[in-house]
C-alpha cells in the first residue's frame, strides 16, 4: 500500500514519533525503503490516477499513470508519494534528502545498523 507507506515514512522524516517533535526543528530520522519494485495501489488507482510533470516550455506538460510510474521507475513513484505528505517548505526539502528508496532489497546503508521499523496496519 503506496500512500500508508509515505504516510509512515512522512512521520519518520519530520520526527513526529518522538517526543522532541517541533515543527521549526529537523528531528527525524533516516528512512530506507527496500524492495519498492514490490509497492501495490488498490483499485483502479494503477490506471485512473495521474502523475503529471512540465518541462517549463510551452506544451511541455508531461502525464503518466501511476502504473506506468510503478513500472518504470518505482523509486521515484515513493519519492512523489511521500513528498506529497510533506509539508511545503524548505525544511521539508532538507528532510526530504534524509528519504532513501531502493528498488530491491539491497543498499549501502547497512554500515549505519538501519532498524526495521513495522507499520502497524489500521482498521478498514
Amino acid at each position: 500500500m503506496l500512500g500508508r507507506l509515505a504516510v509512515t515514512a512522512a512521520t519518520l522524516l519530520r520526527g513526529k514519533n518522538k517526543p522532541t517533535y517541533a515543527p521549526h526543528v529537523d528531528t527525524g530520522d533516516f528512512v530506507v525503503i527496500v524492495n519498492a519494485s514490490k509497492i501495490a495501489v488498490t483499485g483502479n488507482k494503477r490506471t485512473n490516477s495521474l502523475r503529471y510533470r512540465h518541462s517549463g516550455r510551452p506544451g511541455g506538460l508531461h502525464t503518466t499513470t501511476v502504473g506506468e510510474l510503478l513500472d518504470h521507475d518505482p523509486r521515484r513513484a515513493v519519492e512523489l508519494a511521500v513528498w506529497g505528505m510533506m509539508p511545503k517548505n524548505k525544511l521539508s526539502h532538507q528532510q526530504m534528502n534524509k528519504l532513501k528508496v531502493y528498488a530491491g532489497s539491497e543498499h549501502p546503508h547497512k554500515a549505519q545498523q538501519p532498524q526495521a521499523y513495522q507499520i502497524t496496519q489500521v482498521a478498514q
